[in-house]
């Protein structure tokens, strides 16, 4: 699924392109690689010079680094009071577009491609202010408006009886117009032409390009209509006048920045998920230092430092509790509304709420490798990727803009030869509304906004997606295979029953056994020492530990031998005596749990029942499950009789007990080989090669030391019903890409016939420029519209 990392940098453009896909070119021996057609006519060209070119850049974007920047800034960021360190900050940060993340470059700039805006690659979790860009384009969208109604109304109040050209002579009323116009195009739209500019310099031809043809041949036809009219053709003529098309000019630009107002206002409505996340963290920490407790801010918390938690208070950032206990509220996290009991030893993590009672804890994980910090940035880089779907549009969009323009001068050329009089003006008409119907912005604009929207609603719900390609798989998954400790159950095993033999007694060998486990990280280890603890037992030494391979651990106590372990391994080490304790092991294992058997001094002494309880949210996470049509496979360490119990009691399809991380692996494979497409939920250490050969990886974790960058998928809260919001998201999100996509195609494919003129025959209709406009930034907010319905959706 994922392609090779050799990358290659077009010498032209500076877009990051695959070596294997890419068009390529040798000069003086090398080999240079490009991303279009054109990139490489023109290096074919000049070699050296575009080399020299590319040098230079690559020199400046080096020093940029290292020197400080003007104390001005460009006016597509509004004003020149930027500070010199806001601006140091922007150089320095890498930036990259939102359409085609294989874009970078160090500092603010528009990509080559597609003439969008780029946007800071990694989110600033300190920043939290307005979007400085689409303040801009709000300004330039009312000025234009303001501009554009008037000089609407001066040149078409006529049609609805609204003479006001009476008022002033023709002449007079073509300067008036002429006034008006010029700012909203050359200012209001500026960064629109520079952007079309600069696809024409590229040879990558976007929408910018056909806006800034239409909207030039408009205006300027018009320039020389009102400078010296005597040149204008007869042919152009309107009722013995040469036409204005001032207000088309203007009025397009107008309709072309409510579309980029719109989206980017979209863009920051999308971005809402990550916004509430950076709003977690406090903005102070209380650090305990050597000369007493100091508020300091978030930013100065190192590595190490004691902090204080008081109760009300959000913890500052990832840590360890050194001492005190207290009850902490994760569900803004995790989405699991029961606080969660801490004390010394245990884990906690930036963002959640403190509640009753104090703590001290050390800081483990500060700045950039806090859990949330590592969440924004992945949903960040998440939303900006591109679904394989996407490859479709671009492939169609490399040769929509070329085709848009070819369709142009046809059908200038069409009205030009044949149709009626006055031929050129109606030619002239037909030519530039069919540049501006023709912008491909709905199809740019179709899957990257669902998978922003769709991914936001994932992180709301703890479902964070590791890129798009994830979302288009995950709607295929027809299997899902999950492990039972800690997805299914709660992940915590109590010992729930201590059988005994001979003349053991209960306390006794919990106080052996627990002495041994004591030594061991396995969970239901833990779970003796647990009931050892919770008993008032003291917990001694163990000698000899030994781990032995089959399942189990051996260790001297207080001058006893201890052996604990599965009854097969008490078997194979000559214990006598099991057959006896196994129908009462079958007994428990019927009940859904896992015995371990405990013999001392080389006779059975005990079996211990220790029971996972299920997870209060795991009946109906797997009904919704089946409701989605997802085959449910449970893989297991534990006993045939175990697994079967909870399969049964769950109403799993299908279960497999006394699996090894190896076994999944291969079963996993297996079922890819039978056709099926299969996502692995597990808890991405110990499952980590299932997690890798299934076809999406789900990582199941509770927000504090989980590896949310080593699956596709991570559930913040260790809940299976993030499973289900998760297929539920990606279908929800892939059918609303392709609802877009149809959207978009139809738009093109009737809007571009009719705006050559082919309801003319029919009704005498030749379609208006500013019609045109109106009609593809409608295409645009259908597009956005629809995607933002995502951000309600019901996912689980």
């Amino acid at each position: 699924m994922v392609s090779t990392n050799i990358t290659a940098t077009d010498p032209v453009c500076g877009m990051t392109v695959n070596p294997g896909e890419a068009l390529h070119s040798e000069h003086k021996g090398k080999s240079y690689f490009f991303c279009s057609a054109g990139c490489q006519s023109k290096f074919s060209e000049d070699p050296g010079g575009v080399l020299t070119a590319r040098a230079e850049k690559d020199a400046a974007k080096k020093r940029a680094v290292h020197q400080e920047p003007l104390s001005c800034c460009s006016g597509k960021h509004g004003g020149s009071s930027t500070k010199a360190s806001e601006l140091k900050a922007n150089s320095d940060a890498i930036y990259t577009c939102p359409m085609h993340p294989e874009i970078e470059q160090l500092g603010p700039g528009d990509c080559p491609i597609c003439g969008m805006d780029l946007e800071p690659k990694n989110v600033d979790t300190a920043d939290q202010g307005d979007d400085k860009h689409y303040a801009d384009m709000k300004r330039r969208f009312w000025v234009g408006v303001a501009l554009s109604v008037p000089l609407l109304v001066i040149a078409m109040g006529p049609m609805v009886g609204l003479q006001l050209v009476n008022l002033v002579s023709s002449s007079v009323a073509g300067w008036i117009q002429l006034a008006m116009a010029t700012p909203v195009v050359f200012w209001c739209g500026w960064p629109l032409l520079v952007r079309g500019a600069k696809s024409f310099r590229t040879m990558n031809l976007n929408m910018f390009s056909l806006i800034a043809v239409g909207t030039l041949a408009a205006y300027l036809f018009s320039l020389v209509v009102v400078l010296i009219p005597g040149v204008i053709p007869r042919a152009f003529f309107e009722n013995g006048v040469p036409p204005l098309y001032f207000e088309a000019a203007a009025v397009i630009i107008t309709l072309v920045l409510l579309g980029q107002v719109l989206e980017l206002r979209a863009r920051q409505q999308t971005g809402g998920a990550i916004r509430e996340l950076m709003k977690l963290a406090p903005d102070t920490a209380h650090r305990i230092g050597d000369s007493g407790e100091e508020d300091v801010p978030l930013d100065s918390v190192h590595k190490g430092d004691r902090l204080r938690v008081r109760p009300g208070e959000k913890v500052p950032v990832d840590g360890k509790v050194l001492s005190g206990s207290s009850s902490v509220d994760e569900s803004m996290l995790t989405g699991e509304p029961m606080p969660v009991k801490k004390m010394e030893g245990d884990e906690v993590t930036g963002g959640t709420l403190n509640q009753t009672g104090a703590l001290v804890m050390e800081a483990v994980g500060v700045g950039g490798n806090t859990v949330l910090n590592r969440i924004v940035q992945m949903v960040a880089e998440a939303q900006r990727s591109r679904a394989p779907i996407q490859k479709l549009v671009d492939l169609v969009a490399r040769y929509f803009v070329p085709a848009a323009i070819v369709c142009s001068i046809l059908a200038f050329v069409g009205w030009a030869v044949l149709g009626p009089e006055p031929r050129l003006a109606h030619a002239f008409v037909a030519a530039v509304a069919v540049l501006i119907i023709a912008c491909p912005c709905a199809l740019g604009l179709a899957t990257p906004m669902s998978v922003m929207v769709g991914v936001g609603r994932g992180a709301k719900e703890g479902v964070l997606i590791k890129n798009a390609e994830v979302l288009e798989v995950m709607e295929k998954v027809d299997t899902i295979v999950v492990d039972k400790t800690g997805t299914l159950t709660q992940g915590r095993p109590e010992v729930t029953e201590i059988e005994t033999f001979g003349d053991w007694n209960e306390i006794d060998v919990l106080k052996l056994t627990a002495a041994v486990e004591a030594q061991s990280e396995h969970p239901l280890a833990q779970a003796v020492v647990r009931r050892g603890k919770a008993d008032g037992l003291q917990i001694v030494e163990a000698t000899e530990f030994n781990s032995i391979t089959g399942g189990g651990v051996r260790a001297h106590v207080d001058g006893h031998d201890v052996l604990i372990g599965k009854a097969d391994l008490l078997d194979e080490q000559g214990i006598a005596d099991i057959d006896a304790a196994r129908s009462s092991a079958e007994a428990h294992q019927s009940e859904g749990a896992t015995v371990v058997f405990v013999a001392i001094d080389n006779k059975l002494a005990a079996i211990l029942a220790i029971t996972d309880p299920i997870k209060v949210s795991t009946p109906a996470a797997l009904k919704t499950l089946h409701e989605l049509g997802l085959r449910v496979v449970m893989l297991t360490g534990d006993a045939e009789r175990t697994a079967k119990a909870v399969a049964t009691k769950l109403g799993i399809d299908e279960f497999h007990a006394g699996v090894s991380p190896e076994d999944k692996h291969d079963f996993i494979r297996k079922l890819k080989n039978e056709g099926k497409t299969v996502a692995m939920c597990g808890d991405g250490i110990n499952d980590a090669p299932a997690l890798a050969e299934s076809n999406v990886g789900i990582a199941m974790g509770t927000g504090t030391g989980v590896a949310i960058e080593s699956a596709g998928v991570t559930l913040v809260g260790g809940d299976l019903r993030g499973v289900a919001a998760a297929a539920n998201l990606s279908r929800k999100t892939m059918s609303n890409i392709r609802q877009n996509l149809f959207f978009a195609f139809i738009y093109n494919a009737l809007g571009i016939p009719v705006a050559a003129g082919l309801l003319y025959p029919i009704f005498g209709v030749l379609l208006s420029p500013m019609i045109a406009a109106a009609a593809m930034s409608f295409s645009s907010v259908s597009v956005i519209l629809n995607a933002l319905r995502l951000r309600s959706s019901v996912l689980a």
